[in-house]
């Protein structure tokens, strides 16, 4: 029986742009009339793009398939599978950390509404950052571009990241720096060279806290005055440089909004007794 490239495409629900296709990487031959140039498959011609559209389902790309079925050998036809069946389980744990970082993430907004404004003592979990932009610029030499073009494969499981540095807590208008963190287990999972100017950052007590900002350009160091004051107020020295993430940008009555979550490393003071 001979079928014409329409029924073909009918009876695999198939286009026949598709059959033409595999045609053309020569996994069909079909018979073509010399009168009026008609394709006419036979029934082992639709079994070859029977297999095509099975290995499709697979994932296997039609370039590849072509290959699978027109010439590929016993043992080679197993190492394929055996190579997608990996593809399939690395795929398959990346969407379980993206599952998982969603949940994560959504936790993490929840909380930090919460926290707006309050302070808390906790430790901070360690991480690993890196600075690629003070106040208003950005680091653009060559050494910062490669790692930002490293760390572009870890989003969306890095987070921005800023710092303010100690000495400019006091300051109406201190520095502050920005870039991204990562979290220790996924500096694992994606094998992070700790090394300049990636560096790592260890858990440390902190005054925890959330703040959010109301339009463009408003970061300033200002914004956290209320933890270093809860520090003054609760015997606490601090100790070390202000940092925290963006938690989200946001728009909220028109108006462009971010929220914060902070950390201030603190120790507690020695009390002088008269």
């Amino acid at each position: 029986m001979r079928y014409k490239i329409g029924d073909v495409a009918g009876i695999l629900g198939i286009s026949p742009d598709l059959i033409r296709y595999y045609e053309e990487k020569g996994v069909v031959s079909p018979a073509k009339d010399p009168h009026n140039n008609y394709r006419y498959y036979d029934t082992w011609d639709i079994n070859y793009l029977i297999d095509c559209l099975w290995y499709k389902n697979f994932g296997f790309g039609i370039e590849q398939i072509g290959n699978m079925v027109s010439e590929c050998s016993y043992d080679g036809l197993i190492g394929l599978l055996d190579t997608k069946g990996t593809d399939i389980m690395d795929a398959i744990h990346r969407q379980e950390m993206l599952l998982q970082r969603i949940k994560l993430f959504c936790e993490r907004l929840a909380r930090t509404k919460d926290l707006l404004g309050k302070c808390e003592m906790r430790e901070n979990a360690e991480f690993v950052r890196y600075i690629n932009r003070r106040n208003f610029t950005y680091d653009n030499s060559p050494a910062l571009r490669d790692i930002s073009r490293k760390w572009l494969k870890y989003m969306p499981f890095s987070r921005r990241y800023f710092e303010i540095p100690k000495d400019a807590l006091a300051e109406v208008r201190g520095d502050y720096e920005w870039g991204f963190s990562l979290g220790m287990q996924y500096v694992e999972e994606f094998g992070v060279a700790l090394k300049p100017p990636v560096e790592f950052i260890p858990s440390r007590l902190c005054v925890h806290s959330a703040f959010k900002i109301i339009g463009k350009d408003k970061f300033s160091s200002q914004h956290i005055d209320y933890l270093v004051e809860y520090a003054n107020q609760n015997n606490l020295t601090v100790v070390g440089n202000a940092f925290g993430n963006l938690a989200c940008s946001v728009v909220e009555d028109g108006e462009p909004t971010g929220y914060f979550e902070v950390w201030l490393p603190v120790k507690k003071s020695r009390q002088t007794h008269e």
